[in-house]
């Protein structure tokens, strides 16, 4: 893979940089509560030399009552400085499924303007598969100041959703499973209809990671957008079932190079409990 410091960076790529004064990598995982895991409890037993934990409900929107929303800039900032993280700084996002919460965190970066932030391409499994060093101590932190300007094109709140489903001007990829996008299969969050936007495609998250936990490559990240009626150089909201996994489709997108795309933030979670219409079957 290429890597780059803006999207993906590989392990050897990490590795030769560990000791970088400006660089800063942060553990991100979250998981599903079916998935059974402790991320702070693992993260404290083993994580990437120097690596801070970023709780993602923590560093959320609690006023909001749907699922972690994006954070006001003053909050986002606050917690980042509370964790040495700020300006002139290079970040390296991990998780400890492979890629699958990481991207979010990344995306929420971009969402405040940083631009030199990156996810570890394979995260944690990787990285221990093959034998780097891990520790179990806090790192020592240093306040640094941080400056965020939010970036508003990166984002869609419901009712721009609705204008773009009903218009067709943007499509709209929704990286859920097939079952749960077609309906067949109840959603996790109580409550919730079951079903996808009208017009949407389902882009799996799952269909452009390679089976060891790595991002596929650009050619075949293109060929899976395409495959699923996705043209990466239209612009693109990007969804799922409450704004984790469709930052995986963002990802994605940037690495191919992807101009023009914005997630909704409130996602499935949102939608399905709305009166909005909503489809079911194939697309």
């Amino acid at each position: 893979m290429s890597d780059d410091p803006t999207t993906l960076v590989s392990t050897d790529w990490l590795a030769d940089r560990l000791s970088s004064p400006d660089l800063r990598i942060v553990d991100g995982s979250w998981y599903l509560p079916d998935m059974g895991r402790d991320p702070r409890a693992e993260y404290a037993a083993a994580h990437i030399p120097g690596a801070r934990f970023v709780d993602l409900d923590d560093v959320s929107d609690q006023r909001s009552e749907l699922p972690h929303m994006a954070p006001p800039v003053e909050k986002f900032m606050s917690r980042m400085r509370r964790l040495g993280i700020g300006d002139g700084h290079q970040v390296v996002v991990y998780d400890g499924a492979g890629i699958f919460s990481a991207p979010r965190i990344w995306w929420m970066f971009r969402l405040m303007g940083k631009a030199d932030v990156a996810v570890l391409d394979g995260g944690l499994p990787k990285w221990q598969t093959e034998g780097r060093e891990v520790e179990d101590l806090p790192p020592v932190i240093r306040d640094r100041h941080m400056t965020a300007t939010r970036q508003n094109h990166l984002v869609k709140d419901v009712t721009q959703v609705a204008a773009a489903a009903k218009l067709g001007d943007w499509q709209i990829a929704d990286a859920r499973s097939p079952a749960r996008f077609r309906g067949e299969e109840a959603e996790p969050r109580p409550g919730l209809r079951a079903g996808h936007i009208p017009g949407s495609r389902n882009v799996h998250y799952r269909s452009l990671l390679n089976e060891n936990g790595t991002m596929k490559d650009v050619s075949a990240l293109r060929a899976a957008f395409e495959a699923r009626g996705i043209d990466p150089d239209r612009p693109v909201i990007t969804t799922c079932g409450s704004g984790v996994t469709a930052a995986i489709l963002s990802l994605a997108l940037a690495r191919i190079g992807a101009r023009d795309h914005a997630l909704y933030d409130g996602s499935w979670a949102e939608w399905g409990m709305s009166d909005l219409p909503i489809a079911t079957g194939e697309a």
